[in-house]
């Protein structure tokens, strides 16, 4: 199982990013697909999240209105559109992945390497 994130780099304030998460070893289309971040000396919190089907979405409060969660089942990849940009997006960011079986309630998850977001004039 892989989870691959890319996309991430230096971005000035009001910028933007587009991060993407590479999945394989699982089947993807199954998963409930998530972005976290952790900025330095802070505890990992939910970004954005998106269904298994793509049709359902949520956000953190922080950034809602300027990020937009997708994924194409197809390809096996999930996106971040980060837009306008603040410093206070700084941090890395991980791929998330998470499935709970309707019959057992048994529940799998992945989680990818992270990637870097500097947002800095």
């Amino acid at each position: 199982v892989q989870l691959v994130e890319s996309g991430g780099g230096v971005a000035q304030p009001g910028g933007s990013l587009r991060l993407s998460c590479a999945a394989s070893g699982f089947t993807f289309s199954n998963y409930r697909m998530s972005w976290y971040r952790q900025a330095p000396g802070k505890e990992r919190e939910l970004v954005a999240t998106i269904s298994s089907t793509g049709i359902s979405t949520d956000y953190a409060d922080s950034v809602k209105g300027r990020f937009t969660i997708s994924r194409d089942n197809s390809q096996n990849t999930m996106y971040l559109q980060m837009n306008s940009l603040k410093p206070e997006d700084t941090a890395v960011y991980y791929c998330y992945a998470n499935y709970k079986n309707p019959f057992t309630q048994a529940v799998r998850d992945y989680w990818g390497q992270g990637t870097q977001v500097t947002v800095s004039s």
